[in-house]
Parts: C-alpha cells; sequence; structure tokens
C-alpha cells in the first residue's frame, strides 16, 4: 500500500489496528503496527518522503495562527515549525529514521518561511549564483562554474508561488500583464524573473547572490586578484577625489570592487549611492540610499536613475556612487563630475576600457540630445579620471586585468594610457590561468593631484624594470 492510499485510511487505519484480534502473518510482514501511515524503509521509493513532506505542509498550513506568527522574530518561526511538524509526525503515527526526519522538518521550514528547494543554496557561502530554469532544472555557480543541482520544484505553480513571496517583500508584482520583474531579497541579492508567456518552458528565476561576507582590499590581494601596489594606487586615486569608472562582464565583481573602493571615501564625507537595486554595504555614517522604483499597475509612477541623480544634486553630496550607469542618467552624472563633484564612482558593463568608452558614448547618444560626437566625448574625457577593468577568468577567478588613464583628447578621439596591466602567459594543467601583473612604465598624468590630496605611493611603483 503506498503513502496515498494510508493518507486515505487516516484515522480509521490507526483505530483499526488498535481493535481486538490477532493481525495476520500477511499484514505483519508488510506494515508495522506503529506506522500505518508511512514506514521509511529502504526499498521505500524516495517520493514517498516528498508525498509526505506536502501533506504535512498543508495541515501546517491549516494550523498557523497568523496573528501570532506575525509577532514572531525568524527564529522563534522556525522552533515553532518545527514544534507543530513533530507533533504532526507524533498524531500520525508517523515513522522515520532519524535523517528522514531531520531532513524533512528542514524542508517543510524552507517551504513555509523560505525560498523551498533553492534555500539550502541561500546558506551556502560559495554560491554565487542561483539559476532556476522551470521547475525541474536548478543550477547554481560555485567557485565561478555552474553545476546542476538536485533541487526541484514541485512544478510551474510552486514555482510561482516562491518567485510572488520574493516580489511581494518589495512591493513588486509579476503575471502575464507584467511578466518581468527585478527584484532584492533581504540579504541584498539581486533577483530577476520571468514568466509565460515570455518564457517559454516555464518561469525563469535569477538569483546574484550578495556576498555573506564583505570583502575588502586584503582579500582581493590574497586572492591574488589585485597587488599590493596596484591597491595602494587605487586607493590613493579615491581619496584624491578621482572620478573612477568600474568596467566589467557579467559576474566579473565590479559590485564588488566598488564597495571596496567606496570604503576609501573619507568617514567625515556626505555619500549618496543611487542604485536600481540596493547592494552597497557602505560602512561610512554620513550616507544615504536612493533606489530607482518601477510604474505601477497603471504604467504610472516610474522614478529612473537619471531623476535621482538630478535629484542627487539638490543633497549636497560631497560624493555620488551610481551603482550601474545604463541609461539617459549617463548626461546627468557626467555634468555633475564637470561641475564639481569630484570624486564618484560608478561600474558599467563592457568588455575594455576601450569598449566602456565606447558604450558611455552610446548611453549619451540615447539621451536625446543633439550634441555633437566630439562635444561629447569632450565632455566624457574631462569628467572620467580612471578606468578600472575586472574580468572573470576561465578558471572562475576575478582579477583587475587593466587601470587606465583617460588622459583628454586627441583629435576627435578619446585617448587612454594603461598603468597596470595584468599579462597572461597561459593555462596550468589543473586549468589555473598564469599570468602577472605590472606596471606599463607610464606614470600617470594626475600623479600632482595624488601628491597634492596626500597620498604617498612607494618608490618607483610606475616602473616597469
Amino acid at each position: 500500500m503506498g503513502l496515498r492510499e494510508r493518507m486515505k485510511i487516516g484515522k480509521k487505519g490507526r483505530e483499526e489496528s488498535e481493535a481486538p484480534g490477532q493481525p495476520s502473518s500477511q499484514e505483519t510482514a508488510q506494515s508495522p503496527p506503529k506506522s500505518p501511515l508511512f514506514a521509511a524503509r529502504k526499498d521505500e521509493p524516495r517520493d514517498e518522503l516528498r508525498d509526505l513532506k506536502e501533506h504535512l505542509h498543508r495541515q501546517l498550513v491549516e494550523r498557523i495562527d497568523y496573528s501570532v506568527w506575525e509577532s514572531l522574530e525568524a527564529g522563534d518561526l522556525r522552533d515553532q515549525v518545527t514544534r507543530v511538524v513533530e507533533a504532526l509526525l507524533v498524531e500520525q503515527g508517523v515513522q522515520l529514521t532519524e535523517f528522514d526526519r531531520r531532513k524533512l522538518i528542514e524542508e517543510i521550514r524552507n517551504e513555509t518561511l523560505g525560498l523551498g528547494p533553492i534555500e539550502q543554496f541561500l546558506h551556502d557561502p560559495m554560491v554565487a549564483d542561483i539559476l532556476v530554469n522551470g521547475h525541474g532544472q536548478v543550477y547554481i555557480e560555485r567557485y565561478g562554474k555552474l553545476e546542476l543541482t538536485n533541487a526541484r520544484f514541485r512544478d510551474d505553480s510552486h514555482l510561482m508561488q516562491v518567485i510572488d513571496r520574493i516580489v511581494s517583500r518589495v512591493g513588486r508584482r509579476v503575471d502575464e500583464s507584467s511578466p518581468m520583474v527585478d527584484a532584492r531579497l533581504p540579504d541584498g541579492s539581486r533577483v530577476n524573473a520571468i514568466i509565460p508567456p515570455l518564457a517559454i518552458d516555464g518561469p525563469v528565476l535569477s538569483i546574484r547572490r550578495f556576498g555573506v561576507r564583505q570583502l575588502f582590499m586584503n582579500d582581493l590581494i590574497r586572492l591574488n586578484s589585485i597587488t599590493a601596489e596596484m591597491a595602494e594606487f587605487i586607493r590613493g586615486a579615491v581619496k584624491a577625489k578621482l572620478n573612477v569608472l568600474i568596467s566589467g562582464g557579467t559576474g566579473s565583481g565590479k559590485t564588488t570592487l566598488l564597495n571596496i573602493l567606496s570604503g576609501y571615501i573619507p568617514p567625515e564625507e556626505r555619500i549618496v549611492t543611487i542604485e536600481d537595486a540596493a547592494e552597497l554595504q557602505l560602512q561610512q555614517p554620513h550616507v544615504v540610499r536612493l533606489e530607482t522604483r518601477p510604474p505601477n499597475i497603471e504604467g504610472s509612477g516610474e522614478v529612473t536613475q537619471r531623476d535621482l541623480v538630478r535629484n542627487a544634486l539638490r543633497m549636497r553630496p560631497d560624493r555620488i556612487v551610481v551603482g550601474e550607469v545604463r541609461g539617459d542618467e549617463v548626461m546627468d552624472m557626467f555634468q555633475a563630475m564637470n561641475t564639481g563633484h569630484e570624486g564618484s564612482l560608478t561600474t558599467i558593463h563592457a568588455n575594455s576600457p576601450r569598449d566602456a568608452l565606447a558604450r558611455l558614448e552610446t548611453l549619451m547618444l540615447l539621451t536625446g540630445y543633439s550634441l555633437p560626437e566630439k562635444g561629447m566625448r569632450e565632455m566624457m574625457s574631462s569628467a572620467l579620471d580612471l578606468v578600472v577593468q575586472v574580468s572573470r577568468m576561465s578558471d572562475g577567478t576575478r582579477k583587475i586585468v587593466s587601470l587606465s588613464e583617460v588622459t583628454g583628447m586627441e583629435g576627435e578621439v578619446v585617448s587612454t594610457q594603461e598603468i597596470f596591466v595584468f599579462e597572461r602567459t597561459g593555462v596550468s594543467e589543473s586549468g589555473e590561468v598564469l599570468g602577472r601583473f605590472r606596471p606599463t612604465g607610464v606614470s600617470p598624468g594626475f600623479l600632482n593631484r595624488l601628491v597634492l590630496a596626500g597620498v604617498n605611493l612607494p618608490q618607483g611603483i610606475f616602473s616597469s624594470l
């Protein structure tokens, strides 16, 4: 008899097992008297546990007193769920091994209070991305590599419940009229969901994890992502109020580096951050955090990054930090950099410093201003001082592969010169990327600004010998 049939028996089955008389030898051999609902045996199919979990979860939901639960802390809620599930197991005479019992309770807790099958990955500090391609396929990125997991959702409606739980926390919604949504988890992790009819094979959920432990420059040096000399140079650039652009591809570590560099801003300065989804974790005491807002169901009420950049200029900022420049806010940002708001930091998606400048020019064209190309390039060259290029290597490691100074205009072109580069020499037998960081031998034109700001760089830091 399967689990579903035994669930139908319920209380009636237990009463019959307790009735006078001796059970037949066949009944005794097939099911222990004390566990008519579920007997955990090695030869039982593992979907029996899944069916039991769904059955207990439904009963748990029926017993929830939401008026009481809303006042409990997260830890108390987990304890409450554990007690109720254990009581249900006793009431229904379910016998499980200790391993299965703990696994069952943990999965029900995740289902009730967390994100179901993928909750476990949110507690693994090594997981950088969680990628759900429909209810039956979950990938994670760990140590820079993608791997398929055994996690599964029951069906698309189960996955949709989890997506709704995420987006409703931040006042967003996702349905057929609005099938794409960006949101964030309480820990700052970025979430993107797209559902049918746009996603043909079912709902798709992508979670970019926010680091459980905040990284610092010493961590990047230890991980061989940068050298101590390069780190000292960048620290001096931030202290001297140079405008810094961090460029890199998806998952290359731009936001992580932006967090680290913003830590060098003096604590007495007023910082305004502008982001699509708040991720930055600035530790200074005087930080104002601004976040965009999507349009409501009527299509109104949208607040863009450009609106926030313009508003930030009226907030007396010492520094403006834009999480990522991706639209027409680029024009207002450059105007701010050129009119006294020095020391601004931002990121952009691009594969090289030259590509980053080209993409900025494209974004400026999208603003609708009828400026000549040379005028836009002059504005860009006078606003930016340093481009930091980060890259994710084939072995999953992240490295700062170039530090380039924006030197100005040469004719019709914005000119740059590399100060430090990562020279890739090959790949080891184990797949590790080999190479070395080196200075190019060129001293930056803004070196005098560093000296005037009190930045004392090591002797010979720019020497290529």
